[in-house]
């Protein structure tokens, strides 16, 4: 388990922390602004910040590089002219020189009847490390952008028509979908434990499902607990499974530990393509009845939460989410999620006061165990050959 692997797993509890915060907040402003889409396109085109940020790095590091390779070439070539200056055989060295542009023509000869065999395998070798330049970056960008953008509306959308609680539960169903996709598409391989991790998880989620809770005035939650409708979560099981499809491109386009793409330029680029080609979608969202009709924030108030959220909420919570899912993998980020449910449980209780029954404390509970055995499953499958 290297450090970056460490990293992903702290990157995880501190994207659950705030995800959780910020499904607070955004219900919150649904509760006086219900625009799931303008929070959504918002949020997401808000991410272009990151591709100004990514080029200055690389412009600053590039300057780095070019300053440190002309100050070891000027001390090189300063030490050679000082050893050849104060060398008594500098004269039989010009001789040997000499000698050796009569011969350079006979060694370019050799090797290059040497290398004729061999110049496929070095281009070959020189293309699998080659760095992806920007135009292909903003490719892979413009081309899971959509998957990213239907992912956080159906996530918003779920969030406007039912409660936290209930969009949490269905959002940890993403598990599963990650593991079949993932092993479809060959970024995952599946074996025992990760399947038993899976099922442990899902029947944590169900389990919460089912169990009951109460507040000591349960007044104040007979409108939270009302707000559950079957349109809110069939978005938070469409969410869940644009989830699953995402996190596994993200980990194939990226590589085992990030090294094919830059992230940060990537979702750079994600942010640029929503916010100059999904603005539209506004419109038949609004004709089909499933968006109300676009307004802006009535409230200066209102409008610096919403902005404040999108920045906290989206950029910077999706681009740690990112390199957890970079990482670690796919199927680990995803189910390290499901820990908003067990989080969102002890908030309630500390600040809300209320109460669970213990089958959903149970559930919760084999959700963090489906994180634990994901993350010790290639471990346990060679101890018991599985």
């Amino acid at each position: 388990m290297g450090w970056r692997y460490r990293a992903g797993l702290f990157l995880i509890s501190a994207v659950v922390i705030i995800w959780v915060t910020s499904a607070e907040v955004t219900q919150d402003i649904f509760s006086d602004y219900k625009q799931p889409f303008a929070v959504t396109y918002l949020g997401a085109s808000l991410m272009v910040v990151y591709l100004p940020v990514a080029f200055l790095k690389d412009w600053f590091c590039n300057l780095l590089k070019r300053r440190s390779s002309k100050s070891v070439k000027d001390a090189e070539t300063l030490n050679e002219t000082s050893a050849a200056l104060n060398s008594p055989m500098r004269h039989r060295v010009f001789e040997m020189e000499l000698q050796g542009t009569f011969n350079k023509k006979d060694s370019e000869l050799d090797l290059s009847s040497s290398e004729e065999g061999m110049p496929l395998v070095s281009k070959l070798k020189d293309d699998a490390h080659k760095e992806p330049t920007t135009r292909e970056i903003a490719t892979i960008g413009f081309f899971i952008a959509p998957i990213w953008f239907v992912t956080e509306y159906f996530s918003n959308a779920a969030l406007a028509r039912t409660s936290v609680a209930s969009t949490t539960v269905l959002s940890s169903t993403s598990g599963l979908f990650t593991l079949f996709i993932g092993a479809f598409m060959g970024q995952d391989t599946l074996n025992v434990a990760k399947v038993v991790a899976v099922l442990v998880s899902m029947a944590g989620v169900a389990m919460t499902t089912l169990g009951k809770t109460w507040a000591a005035d349960e007044s104040q939650f007979s409108a939270a607990n009302g707000k559950r409708s079957l349109v809110g979560d069939l978005f938070g099981l469409l969410s869940a499974m644009s989830y699953g499809l995402f996190t596994v491109l993200l980990k194939k386009f990226c590589g085992e530990e990030g090294e094919k793409v830059d992230v940060q330029k990537l979702f750079g680029y994600i942010g640029l393509f929503t916010l100059v080609a999904l603005w539209w979608l506004v419109w038949p969202l609004t004709a089909l009845g499933i968006e109300p009709k676009f307004t802006i924030p009535h409230s200066a108030k209102m409008e610096e939460v919403v902005l404040a959220n999108g920045f906290v909420g989206s950029v910077l919570s999706d681009y740690f989410w990112a390199l957890c899912v970079v990482w670690t993998t796919p199927l680990v980020a995803t189910l390290g999620m499901s820990l908003t449910i067990p989080l969102a449980m002890v908030a309630d209780m500390v600040i809300h006061g209320r109460h669970y029954s213990a089958i959903y404390i149970l559930g919760s509970a084999q959700v963090f165990a489906g994180f634990v055995i994901v993350n010790v499953s290639d471990r346990l499958s060679k101890k018991l050959g599985l």
